[in-house]
């Protein structure tokens, strides 16, 4: 692939760069090939959704989850819509695995999920670690008042953040600033050599964004696109 083919990038929303690391995770891959592989059984069986004989397709073990060969480790966390017997359907199951709502997508597709396709799931928090050099520890005396000292540390956040940047630092990071980076990361992800950068270093960072990383980015403020 060239840098041509990575053009769509300069307009993808947040969301849609999650969905661009997950569509190039292998176990995703992998879950999907089984997921749509029985969807289409239960499909060739009842029918079709919305003309599916829905009273029994869901009397079918086929129609819930687990996936096959699913073990322990894989079963997810967060809210899932219980049905039946304390039964899970198959897509929701496959869709809080990954940390989405809607019907799980294919990764092979050509064009990125707009925002009816894909709904992602309030992201884990976060370890309780900051990296040092973003750490900023801002003291208040409560017997003073609180406006001007309020005033005083965000001078003082602004400015740290400044000094970041001009050292190379992205802080804080959004989709705008980050673009260009997690373009390269795909690109080692699909076999590309990079224009630039550690070739190693950056596949080991692009594979844990296809891992869990991927959610990180649904901590970012940007909801739109990187133009914002």
């Amino acid at each position: 692939m060239g840098p041509d083919d990575y053009a769509y990038c300069a307009v993808l929303t947040r969301d849609q760069w999650a969905w661009e690391f997950l569509r190039r995770n292998p176990d995703y891959r992998s879950d999907y090939r089984r997921f749509i592989t029985l969807w289409h059984a239960l499909e060739a069986d009842y029918g079709a959704p919305p003309h599916r004989d829905f009273s029994k397709w869901k009397r079918d073990p086929r129609a819930y989850g687990p996936l096959p060969g699913d073990v322990e480790r894989d079963a997810p966390s967060g809210e899932l819509c219980v049905g039946e017997d304390d039964r899970v359907l198959l897509e929701c199951w496959m869709g809080a695995k990954w940390g989405f709502y809607k019907f799980p997508l294919d990764p092979e597709r050509g064009t990125p999920p707009g925002s009816d396709e894909l709904s992602w799931r309030p992201p884990p928090q976060p370890a309780p670690h900051i990296d040092e050099a973003c750490r900023l520890d801002v003291s208040f005396d409560l017997s003073l008042p609180l406006p001007p000292q309020l005033e005083a540390a965000k001078f003082r956040l602004v400015g740290r953040a400044a000094e970041l940047r001009r050292q190379g630092i992205r802080a804080p990071k959004t989709v705008a600033n980050q673009c260009a980076r997690w373009v390269r990361m795909l690109q080692v992800l699909d076999g590309d050599r990079p224009p630039e950068g550690d070739r190693d270093g950056l596949l080991c960072e692009a594979q844990a964004m296809t891992q869990r990383g991927y959610l990180d980015l649904l901590r970012l403020a940007d909801a739109g696109t990187n133009a914002k």
